[in-house]
């Protein structure tokens, strides 16, 4: 019988890499390297460093076992359980969105707002980060702003209990108070820390159920329902909307992420309920992604 055969991490790596590719796996490459330093627990840069390392049969075993879930579609941030966000690792799994580039934006706007000063509302005044999933907006903002509070609320317990694992690890959970929240409650004031903020920051559900079965197959058959989606694709605008008029001290900002194309009508819905000063970014491939909003005193 002849013996089974020896892998070193390079050619191991150029092999898995060919076979995705041949099967229409999205990121080929990458996915092998994120799968196999998963497993031998080393970065990507590691794996290059030591690329004539042996897979020990162990090993080979586990990345199999994740490679064939790959080729099913599932994501490989769920099978690594982790995404960088902001140069930053995230824990992740099916309970929470996967952090996209996009939010980076979402991130960089609130901060360099709270920077420069959102109006009235000062340091005092703790953020709301409505829907926060796996934590990334809230706690990169912590780590960036160290003088300011925030509050993180999500419907799901389970997503909650990824986003406090995120707090810990980047050492700022002690300034998020994670609350278990749905914004469409007429009780969500009451679950609050407190009871008026100087921004609210959110990346809610606005994909139209209507546009699901067009969506990717990792995307829809493995990530939450119900942390995309929505019947029309506006009903967390306006909810947030209201729910700003009510907590943001005068001066208080909104800044939100949105629909390729709901920036007309999330400025409409913003401005009917006395928002001004509204701004529009574009994301990297030149679509409107992040609305930004002052309350009016």
């Amino acid at each position: 019988m002849d013996a089974p055969r020896e892998w070193q991490v390079v050619e191991l790596l150029r092999t898995t890499a060919d076979f995705f590719s041949s099967k229409q796996v999205d990121e080929p490459r990458l996915s092998a390297e994120l799968l196999l330093a998963h497993v031998l627990g080393q970065d990507r840069l590691q794996l290059y460093l030591n690329h004539n390392r042996p897979v020990f049969s162990d090993e080979l075993d586990r990345f199999r076992q994740l490679c064939r879930r790959r080729l099913e579609g599932c994501p490989v941030q769920y099978l690594a359980g982790e995404q960088f966000f902001y140069g930053v690792s995230f824990a992740v799994d099916e309970r929470v969105l996967i952090p996209r580039p996009e939010t980076e934006l979402l991130v960089e706007h609130a901060v360099e707002c709270l920077g420069a000063g959102a109006g009235p509302a000062g340091l005092d005044a703790p953020v709301l980060d409505i829907g926060t999933g796996s934590g990334c907006i809230a706690v990169t903002m912590a780590r960036l702003l160290p003088s300011f509070r925030f509050t993180a609320v999500d419907k799901s317990s389970g997503a909650l209990e990824v986003a406090r694992r995120n707090a810990e690890s980047q050492k700022v959970d002690e300034r998020i108070s994670f609350r278990e929240a749905d914004m469409f409650d007429p009780d969500f004031f009451s679950r609050l820390p407190d009871t008026s903020y100087g921004m609210i920051v959110s990346n809610p559900p606005y994909i139209p159920v209507s546009e699901w079965e067009g969506l990717q197959k990792e995307v829809k058959g493995y990530e939450p329902a119900m942390a995309l989606t929505v019947p029309e694709g506006f009903e967390c605008y306006r909810a947030i909307a209201g729910l700003g008029r009510s907590l943001l001290k005068p001066g208080g900002r909104v800044c939100l992420e949105i629909h390729a194309d709901g920036a007309g009508e999330v400025s409409g819905i913003l401005e009917s309920f006395g928002f001004g000063g509204i701004s529009i970014l574009k994301d990297y491939s030149g679509h409107d992604r992040i609305v930004s909003a002052l309350l009016h005193d």
